[in-house]
């Protein structure tokens, strides 16, 4: 086989037409298409690897660092399209980041700094590959027909503003899109990517596992095939930008605040001790977030300042099922979905939308909307998108904040580390700022915990029809030893 650099580079010849399904660069099929194929398949040039099936072939390369990716791609076609596949250079540059890059379009050209011109693309169009071609399609699927027409039924309210006593009132578990509040905002009105970039490239934000700076994340945002598109996501943006936040009366510089109905958040009693709570949000179109809660069982609100998304939502519920595609541990400490944004869309999206409970929209620039406290949510950004969220914990979801921290300490997040028992801190300070609000969520607590307490007796030791009655069975029991004698389950 020749060298791979001395190769034309340009891809094979594309079906035409504006529905055609693009060709995968290389022109890997479907591993259905070789069903039909007149020749051979370029698989059987892998020798005992043909015994391995395709997922098991790319999760033995992934122990490979890229001198030997690339020796391996040399050996024949179709291991040349296996060592292509992104993510396991983009595994590759997380691992080893670099202070000094040029993102060139690709994970693959970026780690080894090959300009497009030195790209060999060779005819792989004889390999078939479920493995290889499915994230070249979820890259490239449509996502109109996926966030529109939405039923009348699961449409997210939208109103054009709201008092803090009307969310107290009627809205804290409810999701809606407010219209106008966050139009006033003067980050809204002056920030687009350009203006970004302009002011802050040289700034490093967080963008999942890397940090860049804003110029070569939007290199990356304007150029890039990503199934699953890098998300930038900072904490610490404010003071990076040298913002101020705050109600106008009180801040006249202000660049944004959260509106009326969202001013009252309970974890500032917390001061400089509290938890991570506002992230700036940038990404290309189909970046997203797959379904989550939000931590600490707070609340969120989300403003879009630039570009579209799209929200399909579920209510918590002890009774009924996570979202479709997505698994639960029991203590729901773990949380997979193992799918791709795309996949999901493509697998499970017409039965989430049938299921009880689902609600979707679309929240446009200039508008914010609310997630409850403990909604399950999925996100996706229909265009190149920039936004600003914010957790936080209203009085209506104080007892759930509390149950939370007491009762999940292991789940907790974005505390600093030197915060020593946050559950305990956010006590105290709640006594000192809010006693009464605090003695009702705590009964509350307790009322829920007896409420449990009687559930399990009731279950171990049977409900009788009549409550005068005492039953004959006696429910359940488990005995130990010899004496007949029952020992109750605690």
């Amino acid at each position: 086989m020749p060298d791979i650099t001395s190769l034309p580079s340009h891809p094979p010849e594309a079906d035409s037409g504006p529905d055609a399904i693009p060709c995968h660069p290389l022109g890997v099929k479907p591993s259905g298409n070789a069903l039909l194929a007149a020749t051979h398949s370029l698989r059987d040039a892998i020798g005992a690897f043909q015994r391995l099936p395709d997922d098991l072939i790319l999760l033995s390369l992934e122990v490979l660092d890229g001198a030997s990716l690339l020796q391996i791609g040399q050996t024949c076609k179709a291991f040349y399209a296996f060592t292509r596949a992104e993510e396991l250079w983009k595994a590759l540059f997380v691992r080893s980041p670099r202070e000094s890059f040029t993102w060139r379009g690709t994970w693959r050209s970026t780690y080894l700094n090959l300009p497009a011109s030195k790209v060999p693309m060779i005819d792989c169009s004889q390999l078939f590959s479920d493995a290889l071609y499915r994230p070249f399609n979820c890259a490239h699927v449509a996502l109109e027909p996926y966030v529109t027409k939405i039923p009348a039924r699961n449409q997210i309210t939208r109103l054009p503003d709201m008092s803090l006593d009307e969310f107290h009132t009627n809205w804290t578990d409810r999701p809606f899109i407010l219209t106008e509040p966050v139009k006033a905002w003067p980050v809204y009105k002056n920030w687009t990517v350009g203006t970004l970039l302009a002011r802050h490239g040289q700034t490093q934000f967080r963008a999942e596992a890397v940090d860049w700076t804003l110029r070569t994340y939007g290199d990356y945002m304007a150029d890039n095939a990503d199934e699953s598109p890098l998300y930038l996501f900072d904490r610490a943006f404010v003071s990076k930008m040298g913002l101020s936040v705050g109600p106008p009366k009180d801040t006249p510089d202000a660049a944004y605040w959260p509106p009326p109905c969202f001013a009252e958040d309970l974890f500032s009693v917390l001061g400089e001790d509290r938890p991570d709570r506002q992230w700036l949000i940038i990404g290309p179109e189909r970046s997203g977030s797959k379904f989550h809660k939000d931590p600490n069982a707070t609340s969120a609100w989300n403003a879009v300042l630039r570009g579209p998304k799209y929200w399909i939502m579920f209510p918590p519920s002890g009774k009924q099922p996570p979202p479709p595609g997505v698994f639960v541990s029991e203590d729901q400490s773990e949380v997979t979905s193992p799918l791709s944004i795309a996949e999901w869309l493509l697998g499970f999206h017409a039965e989430a939308r049938r299921t009880p409970g689902c609600v979707e929209g679309i929240c446009g620039e200039g508008e914010i909307l609310h997630v409850p406290s403990g909604w399950w949510h999925l996100v996706v950004n229909l265009e190149p998108s920039i936004a600003i969220t914010q957790n936080f914990i209203p009085r209506a979801h104080l007892t759930s904040a509390l149950d939370f921290l007491t009762n999940k300490p292991d789940q907790i997040s974005g505390f600093r580390k030197d915060v020593e028992d946050p559950a305990q801190r956010f006590v105290s300070r709640m006594r000192e700022s809010y006693p009464d609000l605090l003695d009702q969520a705590q009964e509350e607590l307790q009322k829920k915990a007896e409420g449990k307490k009687r559930k399990w007796e009731d279950i171990v030791h049977g409900k009788p029809d009549d409550p005068n009655e005492q039953s004959a069975e006696g429910g359940f029991s488990f005995g130990f030893g010899d004496d007949g004698s029952d020992v109750e389950v605690p």
